[in-house]
């Protein structure tokens, strides 16, 4: 087996006193997505943070391709590979569509390659090139959310960080967001680290996936086999297990710490 594209070694932030991550170690194989699953404040967003160097580590190893990248430079990381689609999109709302975009490919020099990325993008996301030239900040959240995620791929990442691209959109409109993560892996070969409160949506796309609780992994395993597990149908998939639910809550959360 290769190594893989992203390996996280006894990680651990924090936001001053308050601990963030604690000793989390993961893997993402290259050409896979992989999902990170969690309520709330578990510490979801703050992985792909550190990851792409807004938050610098206080312990532990990130290796990107085998080399350490853990508290280098954003703006290094990105031209190193790695594109970042942050929760809540994000975009520069008085720049145009095109603009936005134009940004996710500031690191690069070949303008006829950044041609055919746009070209690559509105083909995902044809309301994009409709609206080429409107500001983004009268754009819908879901538009805004296809936005995010073409301006990354501007980058020509191989390693896509995506951070809740569910959030406040619709059912429908998650579906297809959803499609096209799926189809960019798929056709384009772009790793994905998917950090996703939608566990049902995310175990239907991605291959690996981590369970996160307060800032620790506390299970692991194929995605297939995570949505067959008792705990995570109950906890994070909304099926009611049989027996006393109160007992059994409180037991598995006890072992899973």
């Amino acid at each position: 087996m290769s190594a893989p594209i992203l390996e996280l070694a006894n990680v651990e932030a924090a936001y001053g006193p308050v601990q963030a991550l604690r000793g989390v170690s993961l893997k993402v194989e290259r050409g896979r997505i992989v999902a990170v699953l969690g309520a709330n404040g578990a510490g979801k967003s703050t992985i792909l943070k550190t990851i792409s160097g807004i938050i610098e580590p206080r312990k532990g190893q990130i290796r990107f391709e085998g080399e350490e990248i853990g508290g280098r430079d954003p703006a290094w990381i990105v031209r190193r590979g790695i594109g970042h689609v942050p929760e809540g999109r994000e975009v520069f709302p008085f720049l145009t569509v095109e603009e936005n975009l134009r940004m996710g490919a500031y690191t690069r020099s070949d303008p006829e390659g950044v041609a055919r990325d746009l070209e690559m993008v509105y083909g995902y996301f044809p309301v994009l090139k409709e609206r080429a030239r409107q500001e983004a900040g009268l754009l819908s959240g879901g538009q805004q959310q296809m936005l995010a995620i073409s301006r990354a791929l501007l980058s020509r990442p191989k390693l896509m960080l995506m951070d809740e691209p569910s959030l406040g959109l619709s059912p429908l409109l998650t579906r297809e967001i959803f499609g096209i993560i799926s189809r960019i892996n798929r056709e384009q070969g772009t790793t994905i680290l998917l950090v996703e409160q939608n566990a049902r949506m995310a175990l239907a796309v991605a291959h690996y996936g981590y369970i996160l609780e307060v800032g620790r992994i506390v299970m692991e395993d194929t995605c297939e086999n995570l949505a067959r597990k008792e705990d995570v149908q109950e906890f994070y998939l909304g099926v009611k297990a049989q027996g006393v639910r109160g007992q059994r809550r409180w037991k598995r959360k006890k072992q899973w710490r």
